[in-house]
C-alpha cells in the first residue's frame, strides 16, 4: 500500500511570517510580529491542501543574543495564536541555530527542507519555497521545490514566480498553487 504523500509550501519565517527586525533579531515574543497579510495567504494554502512549515536561520543563537529555548517558546507562541485566532496550522518549524555559512543546514543549503519532506512524507517536487531573499530561493530550489521570491526591489531572481508583497501574494496565492 503506498501513502499518498503531502504538498508543503515551506515558509521563511522573518519578513514572511512576521515583520523582520532590521536591524537586529527577533529575540522574544514581545519582538514578534505578525505580518497582517500572512494569516489569510496561509487559510489560502491550506485551503488548497498544502501543509505549511516554517524553515528559518536563526544566527542569533550561536551568537548568544538568544537562547534556542527562546526560539522555541516564540515558535510555540506563533502556532497557538495562528490556532487560536485563525483557525491554522503550521505542520513544523524548521531552524538553523548555527552561524557558519559551511553549516549544513543553514539556508541557502537544503537539508532542513530534505529533513521535514523525510520526518513528514512530503513531495519536495509537488512543494513551494517562499521567501523574501535569494537564499530562501536557492534552499528550494536545491532541494527540488517551486519557489517564490517576494520583493519589491530590482533584482536578478532564479526564482519561479516573483510577488512585490506579502498583500499581492495573499491576491496570488491561489492561481500559483494551481500552476
Amino acid at each position: 500500500m503506498s501513502v499518498c504523500m503531502k504538498r508543503c509550501v515551506f515558509l521563511d519565517r522573518d519578513g514572511i511570517v512576521n515583520v523582520r527586525a532590521i536591524p537586529g533579531y527577533i529575540e522574544t515574543w514581545d519582538d514578534f510580529e505578525l505580518l497582517p497579510h500572512f494569516p489569510e495567504m496561509l487559510r489560502q494554502v491550506r485551503a488548497m491542501g498544502f501543509v505549511a512549515v516554517i524553515i528559518t536561520n536563526q544566527r542569533g543563537v550561536a551568537r548568544g543574543i538568544m537562547t534556542r529555548e527562546a526560539v522555541d517558546r516564540i515558535h510555540a507562541n506563533l502556532r497557538a495564536l495562528l490556532q487560536a485566532e485563525h483557525g491554522l496550522e503550521l505542520l513544523d518549524v524548521m531552524v538553523c541555530p548555527h552561524e557558519k555559512v559551511s553549516c549544513d543546514c543553514r539556508k541557502p543549503q537544503p537539508k532542513m527542507l530534505l529533513d521535514a519532506a523525510a520526518r513528514h512524507n512530503i513531495d519536495l517536487a509537488a512543494s513551494w519555497m517562499i521567501g523574501d531573499t535569494e537564499s530562501d530561493i536557492e534552499a528550494g530550489r536545491r532541494a527540488g521545490c517551486r519557489t517564490i521570491l517576494v520583493s519589491d526591489e530590482p533584482s536578478d531572481t532564479v526564482a519561479t514566480q516573483r510577488v512585490a508583497s506579502m498583500r499581492d501574494l495573499a491576491l496570488k496565492i491561489k492561481d500559483i498553487l494551481a500552476e
